[in-house]
Protein backbone atom coordinates (compact mmCIF):
# COMPACT_ATOMS: atom_id res chain seq x y z
CA UNK A 1 0.00 0.00 0.00
CA UNK A 2 1.40 3.43 -1.15
CA UNK A 3 2.17 5.69 1.78
CA UNK A 4 -0.67 8.23 2.31
CA UNK A 5 0.92 12.07 1.58
CA UNK A 6 1.12 14.33 4.45
CA UNK A 7 0.00 17.52 3.73
CA UNK A 8 2.52 20.21 3.29
CA UNK A 9 3.53 22.38 5.76
CA UNK A 10 2.93 26.20 5.33
CA UNK A 11 6.66 28.20 4.87
CA UNK A 12 8.05 29.46 7.91
CA UNK A 13 7.18 33.09 8.46
CA UNK A 14 9.27 36.39 9.64
CA UNK A 15 8.96 37.64 12.78
CA UNK A 16 11.21 41.27 12.76
CA UNK A 17 12.51 42.44 15.59
CA UNK A 18 12.70 46.55 15.44
CA UNK A 19 16.31 48.32 17.03
CA UNK A 20 15.22 50.17 20.19
CA UNK A 21 12.68 52.69 19.76
CA UNK A 22 13.35 56.11 20.77
CA UNK A 23 11.84 58.83 18.70
CA UNK A 24 9.61 56.27 16.43
CA UNK A 25 9.66 58.60 13.29
CA UNK A 26 12.33 57.23 11.42
CA UNK A 27 11.24 53.92 11.74
CA UNK A 28 7.72 54.80 10.69
CA UNK A 29 9.01 55.95 7.53
CA UNK A 30 11.17 52.83 6.63
CA UNK A 31 8.58 50.13 7.80
CA UNK A 32 6.74 50.05 5.08
CA UNK A 33 9.24 48.93 2.87
CA UNK A 34 10.29 46.42 5.05
CA UNK A 35 7.12 44.76 5.63
CA UNK A 36 6.71 44.57 1.46
CA UNK A 37 10.12 43.12 1.31
CA UNK A 38 9.36 39.65 3.07
CA UNK A 39 6.38 37.82 4.55
CA UNK A 40 6.67 39.24 8.09
CA UNK A 41 4.04 37.89 10.57
CA UNK A 42 4.86 40.10 13.33
CA UNK A 43 6.73 42.72 14.58
CA UNK A 44 8.23 42.95 18.12
CA UNK A 45 8.61 46.31 19.23
CA UNK A 46 11.62 46.84 22.03
CA UNK A 47 11.25 50.07 23.55
CA UNK A 48 13.75 51.58 24.94
CA UNK A 49 12.89 52.39 28.93
CA UNK A 50 10.79 55.77 29.68
CA UNK A 51 7.63 56.50 31.16
CA UNK A 52 4.37 54.77 30.29
CA UNK A 53 2.97 57.87 28.62
CA UNK A 54 5.78 58.13 26.27
CA UNK A 55 6.20 54.56 25.73
CA UNK A 56 2.36 54.01 25.10
CA UNK A 57 2.64 56.83 22.33
CA UNK A 58 5.55 55.27 20.59
CA UNK A 59 3.60 52.29 20.31
CA UNK A 60 0.48 53.63 19.07
CA UNK A 61 2.65 55.89 16.30
CA UNK A 62 3.76 52.63 14.77
CA UNK A 63 0.73 50.06 15.43
CA UNK A 64 -0.87 51.63 11.96
CA UNK A 65 1.78 50.61 9.74
CA UNK A 66 2.50 47.24 11.07
CA UNK A 67 -1.05 46.37 11.20
CA UNK A 68 -2.20 47.61 8.07
CA UNK A 69 0.50 45.03 6.28
CA UNK A 70 -1.08 42.45 8.18
CA UNK A 71 1.68 41.79 10.53
CA UNK A 72 0.55 41.60 14.43
CA UNK A 73 2.74 44.32 16.44
CA UNK A 74 4.19 42.38 19.72
CA UNK A 75 5.55 44.42 22.39
CA UNK A 76 8.94 43.31 24.27
CA UNK A 77 7.88 42.98 27.88
CA UNK A 78 5.72 45.95 29.16
CA UNK A 79 2.68 43.93 29.25
CA UNK A 80 0.91 46.80 31.69
CA UNK A 81 0.77 48.67 27.99
CA UNK A 82 -0.31 46.09 25.68
CA UNK A 83 -4.04 46.99 25.43
CA UNK A 84 -4.02 50.83 26.12
CA UNK A 85 -1.37 50.94 23.47
CA UNK A 86 -3.53 49.06 20.62
CA UNK A 87 -0.60 45.97 20.60
CA UNK A 88 -1.35 42.67 19.38
CA UNK A 89 0.49 41.28 22.43
CA UNK A 90 3.71 41.05 24.43
CA UNK A 91 7.19 38.68 24.36
CA UNK A 92 7.95 38.00 27.52
CA UNK A 93 11.24 36.74 29.02
CA UNK A 94 11.00 33.56 31.46
CA UNK A 95 8.47 31.60 32.65
CA UNK A 96 7.79 33.58 36.19
CA UNK A 97 7.10 36.27 33.42
CA UNK A 98 4.74 34.11 31.38
CA UNK A 99 2.90 33.29 34.13
CA UNK A 100 2.28 36.43 35.62
CA UNK A 101 1.43 38.08 32.00
CA UNK A 102 -1.55 35.48 31.28
CA UNK A 103 -3.94 36.58 32.82
CA UNK A 104 -3.99 39.75 31.08
CA UNK A 105 -3.32 39.35 27.81
CA UNK A 106 -5.55 36.06 27.30
CA UNK A 107 -7.46 34.94 25.66
CA UNK A 108 -7.39 38.29 23.05
CA UNK A 109 -4.25 38.63 23.00
CA UNK A 110 -0.97 36.77 21.93
CA UNK A 111 1.76 35.82 24.61
CA UNK A 112 4.91 34.08 23.24
CA UNK A 113 8.08 33.72 25.53
CA UNK A 114 11.64 33.22 25.27
CA UNK A 115 14.66 32.56 27.62
CA UNK A 116 13.62 28.92 28.42
CA UNK A 117 17.35 27.72 28.80
CA UNK A 118 16.14 24.15 29.75
CA UNK A 119 13.36 21.60 27.91
CA UNK A 120 11.80 21.17 30.68
CA UNK A 121 11.00 25.19 30.92
CA UNK A 122 10.20 24.97 27.05
CA UNK A 123 7.41 22.08 27.74
CA UNK A 124 6.35 24.42 31.16
CA UNK A 125 5.59 27.30 28.91
CA UNK A 126 3.32 25.11 26.56
CA UNK A 127 1.34 23.69 29.17
CA UNK A 128 0.92 27.22 30.96
CA UNK A 129 -0.51 28.51 27.62
CA UNK A 130 2.00 30.28 25.20
CA UNK A 131 0.89 30.88 22.19
CA UNK A 132 4.90 30.84 21.00
CA UNK A 133 8.24 29.63 22.25
CA UNK A 134 11.29 31.36 21.20
CA UNK A 135 14.54 29.30 21.18
CA UNK A 136 18.19 31.12 20.64
CA UNK A 137 18.08 34.79 21.63
CA UNK A 138 20.76 35.93 23.66
CA UNK A 139 20.81 35.61 27.62
CA UNK A 140 21.52 38.41 29.77
CA UNK A 141 25.17 38.33 29.40
CA UNK A 142 25.19 38.25 25.77
CA UNK A 143 25.33 34.73 25.56
CA UNK A 144 23.56 32.22 23.34
CA UNK A 145 23.58 28.56 22.34
CA UNK A 146 25.48 26.96 19.27
CA UNK A 147 23.79 27.17 16.04
CA UNK A 148 23.63 23.14 16.05
CA UNK A 149 22.22 23.28 19.46
CA UNK A 150 19.67 25.81 18.68
CA UNK A 151 18.27 24.17 15.48
CA UNK A 152 18.43 20.51 17.62
CA UNK A 153 15.95 22.52 19.76
CA UNK A 154 13.48 23.47 17.17
CA UNK A 155 13.88 19.90 15.61
CA UNK A 156 12.92 18.66 18.76
CA UNK A 157 9.81 20.76 19.54
CA UNK A 158 8.43 20.63 16.12
CA UNK A 159 8.46 16.94 16.36
CA UNK A 160 6.18 16.49 19.68
CA UNK A 161 4.67 19.33 20.29
CA UNK A 162 1.95 21.43 18.81
CA UNK A 163 2.15 25.29 19.91
CA UNK A 164 4.57 27.52 16.92
CA UNK A 165 8.09 27.91 17.66
CA UNK A 166 10.16 30.44 16.81
CA UNK A 167 13.83 30.35 16.39
CA UNK A 168 16.30 33.42 16.68
CA UNK A 169 18.35 34.12 13.98
CA UNK A 170 21.57 35.87 13.61
CA UNK A 171 22.43 35.58 10.26
CA UNK A 172 21.05 34.76 6.72
CA UNK A 173 22.61 30.76 7.25
CA UNK A 174 20.78 30.55 10.52
CA UNK A 175 17.90 32.00 9.49
CA UNK A 176 17.78 29.38 6.71
CA UNK A 177 19.24 26.74 9.49
CA UNK A 178 16.82 27.34 11.88
CA UNK A 179 13.51 26.92 8.77
CA UNK A 180 15.12 23.66 8.00
CA UNK A 181 14.71 22.47 11.30
CA UNK A 182 11.04 22.80 11.43
CA UNK A 183 10.74 26.18 13.04
CA UNK A 184 7.23 27.73 12.27
CA UNK A 185 9.05 31.54 12.53
CA UNK A 186 12.08 32.84 12.39
CA UNK A 187 13.12 36.50 14.35
CA UNK A 188 16.04 38.38 12.64
CA UNK A 189 16.33 42.09 14.07
CA UNK A 190 20.38 43.51 14.38
CA UNK A 191 21.57 42.27 11.68
CA UNK A 192 18.98 43.04 9.68
CA UNK A 193 19.12 46.81 10.31
CA UNK A 194 22.87 46.81 10.70
CA UNK A 195 23.23 45.57 6.86
CA UNK A 196 25.25 48.57 4.57
CA UNK A 197 22.74 47.11 1.55
CA UNK A 198 19.51 48.40 3.81
CA UNK A 199 17.34 46.51 5.82
CA UNK A 200 14.92 45.89 2.95
CA UNK A 201 17.44 44.25 1.01
CA UNK A 202 18.63 41.88 3.86
CA UNK A 203 15.06 41.24 4.87
CA UNK A 204 14.30 40.05 1.37
CA UNK A 205 17.00 37.62 1.25
CA UNK A 206 16.32 36.35 4.83
CA UNK A 207 12.55 35.47 2.99
CA UNK A 208 13.95 33.95 -0.05
CA UNK A 209 16.38 31.69 2.42
CA UNK A 210 13.46 30.69 4.03
CA UNK A 211 11.61 29.76 0.84
CA UNK A 212 14.24 27.85 -0.01
CA UNK A 213 15.39 26.08 3.13
CA UNK A 214 10.92 25.06 3.44
CA UNK A 215 11.04 24.32 -0.62
CA UNK A 216 13.85 21.60 0.08
CA UNK A 217 11.91 20.10 2.89
CA UNK A 218 8.98 19.83 0.74
CA UNK A 219 11.38 17.93 -1.76
CA UNK A 220 12.56 15.30 0.78
CA UNK A 221 9.40 14.42 2.39
CA UNK A 222 8.21 13.60 -1.26
CA UNK A 223 11.38 11.97 -2.05
CA UNK A 224 10.58 9.87 1.23
CA UNK A 225 7.07 8.43 -0.08
CA UNK A 226 8.45 7.83 -3.64
CA UNK A 227 8.57 3.87 -3.70
CA UNK A 228 12.00 2.67 -5.03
Amino acid sequence: MAAKPVPPRPAPRLYLATPLVDDPSDLITRLPDLLAAADVAAVLVRLRETDQRTMIARVKALAPVIQKADAALLIDGHVEIVARAGADGAHLTGLAALEEALPSLKPDRIAGVGGLPTRHDSMAAGELGADYVLFGEPDAHGQRPSTQAIAERIGWWDELFEPPCAGYAVSREEAFEFASAGADFVLVGEFIFADSRGASAALAQVGAAIKEAHASMLAKARAGLTPE
